[in-house]
């Protein structure tokens, strides 16, 4: 009876090493969500090294895949950074562009500058790819030229205003593109100080911009062009 026992509880010690011993199936990508890993994934890697550091090597390994997949899916290096790019300007134009909807332009500006901050709060790895340099163009631009779009949307709000209170219109663009720059290099500062918090930023910004705008003389001077 021993031996039986003994058997018995041989061959399910057998059973069950065989059982584990089954390789684990993995579930296989579509297409397109390995596209979107890979996206994800060269994302991060450009924020955190730059175009010319990023490797096809290490997105592959990072994704567990081969590099032939990353070059079919986007031809190269170059393919990669030019899709999350792309993605970057558009959700960045379209964040900013969404949030203008006040009619003051006080409170357009503060719109503005909560839009910006907050991007750079909640997707800080697609800012730091927009703000980087490359030799690569997206098709959609790069951070430049977001906050040109930008500057053109509060340049038609301004030249409005200054027509309304006795400004010539056609400086219009000349302080947009002031403002706008104004909160584009203070975003690219707290995004690595981060404090204070956004909203003090944002009055602060807001505070400086709108008090200027509120004491434009008509026709400024230099105090040293005279000496």
């Amino acid at each position: 009876m021993a031996e039986v026992a003994s058997e018995g509880s041989d061959k399910r010690r057998r059973t069950v090493r065989t059982a584990s011993a089954k390789p684990t199936s993995r579930v296989r990508m579509s297409a397109a969500q390995r596209r979107e890993q890979l996206i994800s994934i060269g994302r991060q890697i450009f924020a955190e090294r730059g175009f010319d550091a990023t490797s096809i090597e290490e997105v592959a390994s990072r994704a567990k895949v081969s590099k032939p997949v990353v070059y079919e899916h986007f031809g190269g290096k170059e393919g990669l950074y030019a899709v999350v790019v792309d993605r970057e300007v558009r959700a960045l134009l379209d964040r900013i562009t969404t949030a203008l909807t006040a009619g003051h332009p006080r409170e357009l500006l503060e719109q503005a500058a909560l839009a910006l901050l907050g991007y750079i709060e909640e997707e800080t790895s697609g800012f730091r790819v927009l703000v980087r340099e490359s030799p690569v163009l997206s098709a959609t631009g790069n951070f430049s030229s977001v906050m040109n779009d930008v500057a053109h949307q509060v340049e038609h709000i301004l030249g409005a205003e200054f027509s309304s209170r006795g400004y010539d219109p056609k400086l219009a663009e000349l302080y947009a593109q002031a403002l706008v720059g104004m909160v584009a290099l203070t975003g690219r500062w707290w995004l690595e100080v981060r404090k204070p918090r956004k909203e003090t930023v944002a009055a602060h910004l807001v505070n400086l911009s709108w008090n200027g705008l509120s004491h434009l003389e008509a026709k400024p001077g230099l105090i040293t062009a005279g000496r």
